[in-house]
């Protein structure tokens, strides 16, 4: 069930840190502008962070559905190709104070509206001149192939928008138990605004599947990017408490974290609710095989994140204000990828192995076959660290650091400490001519890893302001965006000239095969 990585490299941008207009990176211009620079570097592979709605603390690994797709991220440009807006509508609007920072409360404030008023031209097309029915056939394929999501997502988010935007756990209760008297109610008297919420996850699609096969024709692989778990505050949480281990209220009664470690002392306390791993047995995993198809429809390489709770995971007791107290629990093991590698066949999966590792975890890993992660920040401790370089198997992806971690010239300059800088010096032979920060991103393209991720941040050599995410922390993540300025074509060649030294550079074929 494994895949062969062949030897190649790719850069990590989320959709959200694309330069261009609007407050946000989108799916449009800036996005396909950024696959033509990568095409120009000699890259094969774009690895993007999860592309599911924000949720808290505008994680996007704290989604409000596993399935649906960020409003945020649809072209404002390309509705008005469509004549569902006209550039009047959005592009006067201040959408935050800084072009290299995200305003997700500005987003919200000013993106609905200007997306409500191409809904509103949208309907005014019904009905479709030399179509039967009402919408184009794309609409009612899009309704057909999202069958076993939208309508529960869509329904939760009138629900939501009525609501004041609460946790679902606050809604009145029949619509938070889902008596179905009382959603046929509400579905009756919301049905424009629940297909608004359609209307987003329709135009979500088309827009992404023009990007994925533009990036196709360039050579380029997609590497997407699932959390291990739901969020609380969520669809899949609202309308699946079988799959979860929740009361009679559908509350949870343990939920995920980690415990304490590099990132946090006190531990990661996630708040998501737990699989009841013995349901989704019984069920034949049929919620996960849902659930990893549609990841691999739209990407051609799937990163799941947190790979280790699949072989045990850290449990806390509903409402503990820490993640000290969790215990671990087993997970499903095998026993889950042997009805994925059933379902769908061999699987394009890279597993983020990283955190506190067992034996176990790494047996799992082994029997898979996913490639794992190694991340170079780790590496220098005094000791032979399974993150120097020289110990790094082919079959994993190597990074100078994650979304997790700091850039490599926040690291470098705040975080590595003398001892640490020492070493990486040495062992690199690092040199203020060629620059230490260049120096160590030669490191991890010389490595033996098949396919090496740097994250545009290091190629730029930001400081530690341009980090994606400080783990613990809870605001002020998720926002940095790199300016077009940027993405020069000296930067580009550059790229291309130290990924081909290493024999990475085959910008023309596909990041995977199967065995």
């Amino acid at each position: 069930m494994m895949m062969e990585l062949k030897r190649c490299s790719g850069i990590l941008m989320p959709i959200s840190s694309l330069p261009g207009g609007y407050g946000i990176g989108s799916l449009g211009a800036p996005a396909r502008r950024f696959v033509d620079f990568l095409a120009r570097a000699g890259q094969s592979v774009w690895q993007i962070l999860p592309v599911g709605p924000t949720g808290y603390a505008d994680s996007p690994y704290q989604s409000c559905s596993a399935f649906a797709g960020n409003p945020y991220f649809i072209d404002l440009d390309l509705l008005a190709k469509e004549g569902l807006l006209q550039r009047k509508d959005y592009a006067f609007l201040q959408w935050g104070a800084h072009k290299t920072r995200v305003d997700y409360g500005t987003l919200y404030e000013r993106r609905f509206p200007v997306l409500r008023k191409a809904y509103a031209n949208f309907l005014k097309r019904r009905p479709v001149p030399g179509y039967e029915t009402p919408y184009p056939d794309d609409w009612y394929r899009f309704q057909f192939l999202s069958a076993d999501w939208l309508p529960d997502y869509c329904l939760y988010m009138a629900i939501k928008e009525e609501n004041g935007m609460t946790d679902w756990q606050q809604w009145p209760r029949a619509l938070r138990r889902r008596d179905p008297a009382a959603l046929a109610k509400f579905r009756a008297e919301h049905a424009e605004e629940i297909e608004f919420w359609a209307f987003l996850q329709y135009e979500f699609d088309r827009q992404w599947r023009a990007l994925h096969e533009y990036a196709a024709n360039k050579g380029i692989s997609i590497m997407g990017d699932i959390p291990i778990y739901v969020a609380p505050d969520s669809a899949d949480a609202w309308a699946g408490t079988d799959l979860f281990e929740t009361d009679a209220e559908g509350r949870p009664r343990r939920v995920a974290g980690c415990p304490p470690d590099y990132f946090a002392e006190d531990g990661q306390l996630w708040g998501n609710p737990l699989y009841d791993w013995d349901y989704h047995k019984r069920t034949g995993y049929a919620w996960w095989i849902g659930r990893v198809r549609h990841a691999l429809s739209i990407y051609d390489i799937l990163r799941i994140d947190h790979f280790r709770g699949f072989d045990t995971y850290w449990a806390i007791p509903a409402g503990d204000p820490t993640a000290r107290n969790g215990r671990w629990e087993q997970g499903p093991g095998m026993d889950l990828f042997r009805a994925l590698h059933e379902a769908m066949g061999d699987l394009p999966i890279v597993a983020e192995d990283l955190g506190e590792m067992f034996p176990s975890v790494r047996q799992l890993l082994k029997e898979s076959g996913f490639p794992g992660m190694k991340v170079l920040q780790f590496a220098f401790t005094g000791q032979d660290s399974v993150d120097l370089p020289h110990n790094y198997p082919r079959n994993c992806v190597a990074y100078p650091g994650t979304h997790d971690n700091n850039t490599l010239a926040g690291w470098f300059a705040e975080e590595v400490g003398p001892a640490g800088r020492r070493q990486a010096i040495d062992y690199f032979a690092l040199t203020e001519q060629e620059g230490y920060l260049r120096g160590l991103l030669r490191g991890v393209l010389a490595s033996p890893a098949a396919l090496a991720v740097i994250p545009l941040a290091d190629w730029l050599e930001a400081p530690a302001e341009a980090r994606m995410n400080t783990p613990g922390k809870a605001q002020g993540n998720w926002q940095w965006r790199a300016e077009e300025k940027a993405l020069t074509p000296a930067l580009a060649k550059e790229i291309r000239a130290l990924t081909a030294r290493y024999f990475r550079t085959d910008p023309r074929a596909s990041a995977t095969k199967k065995d």
